[in-house]
């Protein structure tokens, strides 16, 4: 995942903090500094960055806080809590609701921004994303501009299989536009895509057109497309294009490859715009709704169970049992087992280590083919476990330590890498818990009589 990097220096910046053996001003300061440096070497603006900092002396405030208070804990949670609030864009009309398209009615959606941003290939990944969850979706080239646009929609909307409209003879962008979403009207399609011609904030004709076509589609949303790379210059574009098409939310593009994708997360903040979604990678799949607190656990490697098991769920794979014990706020070794599994199925071990919490840690440590390898390992792992072993939360082991070497032998591995796979299972189940799992209520005491 992009800023990876920055994640591990934040990281590391808390741990030294919290290694120290006193929590002072002082601790506290030089760990202040190191994630503000972190964030300005990935290209955030220096104006959120010092917002931040400020934030998090203010709340935090040592001198005030009383000897009772866990100030490690309390300054994890102010930092944690300041950059879901510098990626949390919300609308200066704090009160417009997000949009929502509703089946039974037409929901029109038109596409802005800068050519090569990834247009037509975030056009194409929403319409699929919809379509997923039951909406009737088509798409509709307006882009007569750029020479195959045509042809690259078609190609990824038939790959999708996606409905698709778009014109080989019709220059005029504006009829196009029309045309289409008059015929997917007329076939009482939910959701209709327009994607229009890439544009840059000094071609005036561009952006009349672009105005023109709002005007004869009368989008329910627009959205801007901003591509990660381009850091602090997301700036001058957004609130061009802000200025002229009145967008509502962005989707940010490439955030799988660039190392300066701060800046465009940053940038975002001056239209005060919500980011809607994130493209992760080529593939038609690799959209994902945006989450500040997701995101943000992501960044620091505390990992995304409920991103996890959405895309479980639209992997159509059969986890009945485990998403049921997910409801419930339990994960054992087996539901371990048979997401490790899946995962291997999904593709690329780095897009989804992210997800899963201290996986990314792994990752960034020794890489995607060795982190391949360890993976596998730990499936030969539970595979040399009875069921008895695999149904339960791993106590068992602690109860009969022969156990252990009993697995390691039958799997080729160490006892330590055992130890490390029972660790993991206990990481997720935490975070189960937290998601799904509710507290039983606490029995009632009789009160004895004296």
């Amino acid at each position: 995942m992009v800023l990876a990097d920055l994640g591990r220096r934040i990281n590391a910046a808390m741990a030294d903090m919290t290694r120290s053996n006193v929590v002072d001003e002082k601790a506290l300061d030089s760990m202040l500094k190191e994630i503000c440096m972190a964030l300005l070497e990935s290209d955030v603006n220096v104006k959120l960055v010092s917002t931040l900092r400020g934030n998090i002396k203010k709340k935090i405030n040592l001198k005030d806080q009383a000897p009772g208070v866990n100030r490690r804990r309390l300054v994890q949670k102010t930092v944690f809590d300041e950059l879901c609030a510098l990626v949390d864009c919300q609308p200066e009309n704090g009160d417009a609701p997000a949009f929502k398209p509703k089946k039974g009615r037409s929901n029109v959606i038109m596409f802005v921004g800068l050519q090569g941003a990834g247009k037509t290939t975030s056009c194409t990944k929403l319409a699929l994303w919809y379509q997923r969850r039951g909406f009737k979706v088509g798409l509709v080239c307006a882009d007569t501009f750029r020479a195959g646009a045509f042809d690259q929609l078609k190609q990824n909307a038939t790959k999708a299989k996606v409905p698709y409209y778009g014109s080989y003879t019709e220059t005029d962008p504006v009829a196009v536009a029309a045309a289409g979403v008059a015929r997917f009207k007329s076939e009482k399609f939910d959701i209709i895509i327009v994607d229009t011609s890439g544009r840059h904030r000094q071609e005036q004709e561009l952006f009349a057109e672009m105005v023109q076509i709002s005007q004869a589609v009368k989008p329910d949303q627009t959205i801007m497309v901003l591509d990660a790379s381009i850091g602090q210059a997301a700036e001058s574009q957004s609130k061009a294009f802000k200025e002229s098409s009145d967008f509502g939310a962005i989707i940010l593009t490439k955030m799988d490859g660039h190392a300066k994708g701060g800046g465009a997360i940053s940038a975002v903040a001056a239209t005060r715009t919500p980011i809607v979604f994130v493209g992760t990678g080529e593939h038609i799949h690799d959209l994902e709704p945006f989450t500040p607190t997701q995101f943000i656990s992501k960044l620091l490697g505390m990992g995304d169970i409920r991103g996890l098991v959405d895309h479980v769920k639209h992997m159509n794979l059969d986890q009945k049992e485990t998403m049921k014990h997910i409801e419930q706020g339990i994960f054992t070794i087996r539901d371990l087992r048979d997401q490790m599994s899946n995962i291997m199925k999904m593709g690329p071990l780095s897009k989804m280590a992210g997800m899963i919490p201290g996986m990314s840690q792994l990752m960034g440590e020794v890489g995607e083919e060795e982190s391949g390898k360890r993976l596998k390992r730990m499936m030969y792992i539970m595979d040399s476990m009875t069921e008895k072993e695999l149904d339960s939360d791993g106590k068992v082991f602690v109860s009969e330590p022969t156990r252990l070497t009993r697995v390691a032998k039958g799997s080729g591995t160490t006892v330590r890498e055992v130890e490390e796979v029972l660790s993991q299972q206990r990481t997720m189940a935490r975070m189960v818990k937290q998601v799904g799992g509710k507290k039983p209520p606490r029995p009632k005491m009789k009160r004895l009589r004296a």
